[in-house]
């Protein structure tokens, strides 16, 4: 583990350990290695990251379904005017797994005082692009047709996740769907040709990734798609229209570039936009929710927009 220009606590360090060594089935498998299903794969970083990262109390988690796909429910004690957020995992498109989300996503909604929603899309390589963005979309629709209304509803991201914030609001707008009252964007993964010079000048700092398995997974899942296809890279899309957005992006990440394009292509097409770069952060570092300062500040950064959101929409 690299920590370099990271200010850890022994704690915070000792759980990032952690959190790298759940994910060291990952690696082999992208190489066709290690003995284990992709299933298996998903299934033990996701235990192992719960267990790494637990739920807060005063939260609770039930599995439901949104049109037919399977998602996570997470109930704060205290729900503020039904406010509902959606909430899309990281992993790649490959390898996440909604369990391990149970600690940031617990946090998340006892700030926000909001359901959560977490969809268990499919992934790749058993399915791949574009598969998980449309099981996020269906998802999205599904709370719509439930009779949600759109000004109660949010949606966050990390990573992959994060990406597809701005893909689904596309989407939304596209089909002539209501859209959120905001998007907040954690780490996006939003471009997959990795042109951005964050790749090679930050690869070595951040602990969680390279640039070197970024393409593995890009190619592991986007299949005989480009990487420049604007539903798999969000810096290449047509945003206009689109949710007030928060990005926040680690500075020592190597998607860092990535980020910063991303938001500057929704300020210049009028989409009202805040980005956010944290010194010294790491990929999707708000994981560590309720045992990291920086973690907790720029949650509560991301809740605070939401919520001001929320109350503009009344």
């Amino acid at each position: 583990m690299n920590t370099m220009n990271v200010n850890l606590t022994p704690q915070a360090a000792a759980l990032l350990e952690r959190w790298i060594q759940a994910a060291g089935g990952i690696a082999p498998a992208l190489a066709g290695e290690g003995g284990l299903s992709w299933a298996e794969v998903r299934d033990n970083y996701g235990k192992e990251l719960a267990a790494a990262l637990p739920a807060p109390h005063g939260v609770t988690f039930e599995r439901t379904e949104l049109d037919g796909v399977p998602a996570m429910l997470v109930v704060p004690e205290d729900v503020t005017d039904d406010r509902t957020l959606l909430y899309l995992h990281g992993g790649g498109y490959v390898h996440g797994a909604v369990e391990g989300y149970v600690g940031l996503t617990g946090h998340y909604a006892k700030r926000l005082r909001a359901r959560v929603l977490v969809p268990d899309y499919r992934q790749a390589p058993e399915h791949p692009f574009p598969t998980p963005i449309d099981d996020v979309f269906t998802a999205y629709r599904a709370l719509l047709a439930a009779g949600m209304a759109p000004e109660k509803i949010a949606i966050s991201g990390d990573s992959a996740g994060g990406a597809m914030v701005i893909t689904v609001m596309r989407k939304a707008r596209d089909a002539g769907l209501p859209l959120p009252v905001a998007g907040v964007s954690l780490s996006p993964w939003a471009d997959l040709t990795h042109s951005g010079s964050s790749v090679q000048s930050r690869t070595g700092l951040d602990p969680l990734t390279s640039g070197e398995f970024l393409e593995k997974l890009a190619r592991t899942f986007l299949g005989n798609a480009l990487p420049t296809d604007p539903d798999a890279s969000p810096v290449f899309a047509d945003v206009r229209g689109l949710a007030p957005t928060l990005i926040q992006m680690g500075e020592n990440e190597v998607m860092l570039s990535s980020g910063i394009t991303l938001a500057g292509r929704l300020a210049e097409q009028r989409v009202r936009t805040t980005l956010e770069v944290w010194p010294h952060m790491f990929h999707v570092w708000h994981l560590l929710a309720g045992h990291m300062a920086e973690a907790d500040e720029a949650l509560d950064n991301a809740v605070s927009f939401i919520t001001r959101e929320y109350e503009r929409a009344r």
